[in-house]
């Protein structure tokens, strides 16, 4: 008996599922429930983060390695907490959620296609989210954590840029996710890769290169509506 194909719906998180950049979202949330010594290594950290991110020079790939040196010598379990608690308090204000594409993420669900999220925020941000769509699988950066639930400020791999296009191939292996069948949903020119690997791609809100892009390419094109 041949098996149906499954086709996954995959999602960019931020200014796609969500209208923020959840990294620098959670940030501010940080920052406002801690107390950083301002003679500290961590002030260190955060000030050469926020210079580099205020600048815009760095490759996309290294500023997302600086941000995560921020939370070293911080608890796992901690920013967990913090995570949740950001995202119940983000989710009840409006225009934090896309409506439109949450609503499309519903169909796909009930037409049972395997949701994917694909990004390089980490799981304090994610995990509520995962929780409160349902999204089957999440690709993500990883912060390493030592034996003591500590984060070391390093990384086992950064969804950012080509890490995207690789682990969705390697979830793809895994789960026999059938790609040329599949949806993928993105707002950012870096993105062109990840959508590049499914049938059927979608810019959401797309920023002006990823847009132009899209118009070459025949790709839809769908505008934010949020709640």
């Amino acid at each position: 008996m041949t098996r149906a194909p499954k086709i996954a719906a995959v999602y960019d998180v931020d200014e796609t599922l969500l209208s923020v950049k959840s990294m620098v979202d959670f940030l501010r949330f940080y920052l406002a429930e801690t107390e950083i010594p301002p003679d500290s290594d961590q002030a260190r950290r955060l000030a050469e983060f926020q210079t580099a991110l205020g600048a815009d020079r760095e490759p996309r790939e290294q500023l997302n390695r600086r941000y995560y040196r921020v939370y070293t010598g911080e608890r796992a379990d901690r920013l967990a907490e913090l995570g949740r608690r950001w995202f119940a308090l983000r989710r009840a204000e409006s225009g934090f959620v896309n409506a439109v594409v949450v609503a499309g993420l519903l169909r796909h669900r009930l037409a049972g296609h395997v949701v994917v999220a694909v990004s390089g925020s980490f799981g304090a941000c994610l995990d509520p989210l995962r929780e409160a769509l349902a999204i089957d699988h999440v690709l993500c950066t990883e912060p390493v954590v030592d034996a003591d639930g500590i984060h070391t400020g390093e990384i086992t791999r950064s969804l950012i840029g080509a890490g995207k296009p690789a682990a969705l191939r390697e979830l793809a292996a895994a789960e026999g996710l059938a790609l040329p069948l599949s949806f993928g949903y993105a707002d950012h020119i870096s993105d062109v890769p990840l959508l590049e690997l499914v049938g059927h791609p979608v810019a959401v809100h797309p920023d002006e290169k990823l847009a132009e892009h899209a118009d070459r390419a025949g790709w839809a094109r769908m505008q934010r509506a949020l709640w």
